[in-house]
């Protein structure tokens, strides 16, 4: 694919009609000072307001400011996943439509990859400006996130970031899966991850469209994506390392009841009447679904290719 821009700038809405003209207006004052091409790409997730009317007259006196506009809601990762089809920028920067994440970052997060040649930099909201039902949760799942992906970021959820070209073109991005990606990233094969503290503006216009749910989906996107990243070319290590050690244990107890049966308790009770023959019947049980599972998972993996697919009711100017 050709590369058109030096910055591709992928921005992510629902309901934001109030804040849109005044982010292109200040990506292109920073971009215009630095004398850097750029292109921004407002997905339009759905929105009811008037948000694709912003964009289309958006479009009209700037050519470089493009849409897609969803059929309905699909998500911020549908969203980031689409944009990143689109894009045709040397760099590629995501940030959110509320103004809560500054422009004024955009060029040295531009130069960090540019320069020092970082495959990702991750933005780290060190003051935030958000309440602390929010905060708090934030910085456990920050933690469990390090410790479980072995990337050492501050604020894996951070809006804005910055990747190579090459970066977005070879991950997906699904679910809810827009927290987790610089552990796809890094299990693409792009191991150089940077951070850089940015500036979090206090919210203008609107309210956060996150609810409660984050809190469940958050940890099980994690284990999926710290699954997905070690297991998903090779599941039978996972599901047949637990279907043989649980066999085995299962064999184990059989063994020892017919050698005590033989041996020694041969005139006792009954086997099928003693704890352990329950034990070694579950595991024995437990171990095959293991193992059938993880073979299962083993077909399903080398015949899928198949992407999620969302439907885009308009576009301006997009691949």
């Amino acid at each position: 694919m050709e590369l058109k821009y030096d910055i591709s700038i992928v921005v992510p809405l629902f309901n934001e009609e109030e804040s849109l003209l005044e982010l292109y207006s200040w990506i292109k004052r920073v971009m215009d000072e630095h004398k850097l091409s750029f292109e921004v790409v407002f997905i339009d997730d759905g929105s009811k307001d008037g948000s694709w009317g912003v964009i289309e007259k958006l479009h009209v006196e700037y050519p470089n400011a493009k849409g897609i506009k969803f059929q309905r809601n699909y998500g911020k990762s549908a969203a980031l996943q689409k944009g990143f089809e689109a894009v045709s920028g040397c760099v590629v920067i995501t940030m959110d439509a509320d103004l809560q994440d500054s422009p004024e970052e955009i060029p040295e997060l531009y130069r960090m990859i540019m320069e020092e040649d970082f495959d990702l930099v991750s933005g780290w909201k060190k003051k935030r400006y958000d309440p602390i039902t929010k905060t708090i949760p934030t910085k456990f799942y920050n933690w469990a996130a390090r410790r479980i992906t072995g990337i050492y970021l501050h604020d894996f959820n951070c809006g804005l970031k910055a990747y190579k070209n090459v970066v977005i073109k070879s991950i997906e991005v699904y679910g809810d899966m827009h927290r987790y990606i610089p552990p796809l990233a890094k299990y693409a094969g792009f191991d150089k991850i940077g951070e850089k503290v940015v500036q979090h503006q206090s919210r203008k216009y609107g309210t956060t469209k996150f609810g409660l749910n984050r809190f469940v989906n958050g940890p099980l996107d994690l284990l999926s994506v710290a699954f997905i990243g070690k297991f998903s070319k090779k599941p039978m290590h996972f599901f047949g390392a637990i279907g043989m050690v649980l066999f085995m244990i299962g064999f184990g107890f059989s063994f020892y009841l017919i050698i005590d049966k033989i041996f020694i308790d041969q005139l006792g009770s009954l086997i099928s009447s003693r704890t352990e023959f329950f034990i070694a019947m579950a595991s024995m049980v437990m171990g095959v679904q293991f193992f059938l599972a993880g073979f299962i998972a083993e077909l399903i993996g080398r015949n899928s290719s198949q992407r999620n697919v969302y439907l885009v009711e308009k576009t301006l100017d997009v691949n």
